[in-house]
């Protein structure tokens, strides 16, 4: 039976803190994109917010940063990296093999602010929660567009992959999520059917060269293993609609739990749950707001 959960020994040993400059850029090469205050918030909330404007203005006098205004925000800039910034990031350590994706300019940039700026919405609201439990969950510890292959050619893409140690008095416990944030810009059915590919992505093992594939596989196999010491959760955060029509994408996306066999077996061996986002930012990942999709009693993250 496949956990969700791997505990190894403590004490946790925190990583040598980076020059800011240095942790800007690799915020915008990891996030793709944020706005100056969840820049502050992500990296430096106990200080006044010129602490990080001011570095932001001097990257971006050296061309490797640029920003754009969003709409209706009082002037608020969505930074993000030029050619030159994601050339230069390529080659940190924590960003090595992450595809650049440069924004080459402020029209592509302002295309792409809804959805990236609310995934790292719910990025700082497990960072501010972390913070807050004395847990280790830092900037790095999510990776939004995560691409996997299922089978037939065809790809999975997490909107981020989570990675959260809980820190006791004598373990760790590292914990693992795959997250979607549904902005209600797609159909319930298609948010639901999402849930059928993290399952394929569950059970497909890739067969040996020569031998004849199956239809259907039913067993979980190597294929995430790559990736994965156990197969992460599935966390789905919805927002920007009213409270009766995300409770209502909630209830389909049980339903898809109960009438899909697939799903219905990668629901009893892995923990999947739904919260709204506004909960995630008012009460926090581990208040009693997550949905557990198999049914039950809101809970934290944690107790899925």
């Amino acid at each position: 039976m496949t956990t969700a959960v791997e505990t190894v020994p403590s004490p946790h040993t925190p990583s040598p803190v980076e020059p800011l400059p240095h942790q800007l850029l690799a915020v915008l090469g990891q996030h793709r994109m944020a706005t100056t205050g969840q820049l502050h918030d992500l990296l430096r909330p106990d200080a006044a917010r010129q602490t990080v404007s001011a570095p932001l203005n001097k990257l971006r006098r050296d061309n490797l940063v640029d920003y754009t205004v969003l709409p209706r925000s009082h002037r608020s800039r969505a930074w993000y990296l030029t050619g030159d910034g994601a050339r230069l990031v390529r080659d940190f350590p924590a960003l090595r093999g992450r595809p650049p994706y440069p924004i080459t300019s402020a029209t592509a940039a302002s295309l792409k602010t809804p959805h990236t700026l609310t995934v790292l919405r719910t990025h700082l609201a497990f960072v501010t929660d972390a913070r807050r439990r004395g847990d280790e969950h830092g900037h790095l510890d999510w990776t939004p567009e995560v691409s996997h292959p299922l089978s037939d050619g065809e790809r999975i893409i997490s909107d981020a992959v989570m990675h959260y140690t809980l820190i006791g008095d004598d373990q760790q416990t590292k914990l693992r999520a795959f997250v979607e944030v549904d902005r209600t810009t797609m159909s319930s059915e298609r948010l639901a059917a999402k849930l059928i590919e993290y399952a394929r992505l569950w059970s497909y093992e890739p067969q040996p060269a020569g031998r004849r594939r199956s239809r259907q596989q039913t067993v979980p196999g190597a294929n995430w293993l790559r990736w994965y010491p156990v197969f992460p959760r599935v966390l789905v955060v919805l927002t920007a609609a009213t409270r009766h029509v995300l409770d209502h994408r909630i209830s389909d996306l049980q339903a898809m739990v109960t009438q899909h066999p697939l799903v219905n077996t990668l629901a009893r061996q892995v923990p999947l749950g739904a919260a709204i986002l506004d909960d995630l930012e008012q009460q926090g990942p581990t208040g009693n707001i997550w949905v557990p999709l198999a049914g039950g009693e809101p809970r934290p993250w944690t107790q899925l």
